[in-house]
């Protein structure tokens, strides 16, 4: 019975700490309305390594790869994608960057493993548009450090959407 117990709490707290991930964050809002969503399949990440210097670096180490860019438009809609993202970010990531102006967020977390970087999360939101990146794979974390303080990673998703717009053939797409 005490065995059955121990086994029964720890499906309850993996399922509550999935509950707060990226996929789950994804997954939820690619299909809303007014939803720019892309996920890069592996093939493909050769291709956004054209960006910039920056971005070969970390594009040649990268396993998962995803941007999504949604309407934040009113206060209560704000407050609830920070909300959503705290909880994602607050599980066991490190903040490396954090800029608050009342509701408006530019966030950029890591999760590391020993002395590597493994996932990247750059969250922005500015009460009319939100926006996140997502990497994972393995990164040198004095780089990633870098790239957050000199706002590099600031304009990696408009060079996404620009590289692989609506035409391309094999990325998730939703407007």
């Amino acid at each position: 019975m005490k065995r059955m117990l121990v086994i029964l709490c720890m499906m309850l707290i993996a399922s509550c700490s999935s509950y707060n991930s990226v996929d789950t964050f994804y997954n939820a809002h690619k299909n809303d309305n007014k939803v720019t969503a892309v996920r890069v399949p592996q093939f493909m990440l050769t291709m956004i390594s054209g960006i910039s210097p920056e971005m070969k670096a970390i594009v040649g180490n990268t396993k998962d790869l995803r941007y999504m860019q949604f309407p934040s438009t009113t206060p209560s809609r704000t407050q609830f994608l920070n909300e959503q993202m705290n909880g994602i970010t607050g599980n066991s990531f490190i903040e490396v960057f954090r800029k608050n102006d009342r509701l408006k967020r530019n966030v950029v977390s890591i999760r590391e493993k020993r002395n590597t970087v493994k996932e990247i999360l750059i969250y922005n939101n500015n009460n009319v548009s939100g926006s996140f990146l997502y990497f994972n794979g393995n990164f040198d974390p004095v780089k990633v450090r870098e790239m957050a303080k000199n706002e590099q990673f600031r304009t990696l998703g408009d060079g996404l959407i620009g590289q692989f717009g609506s035409g391309t053939p094999g990325v998730i797409n939703n407007r």
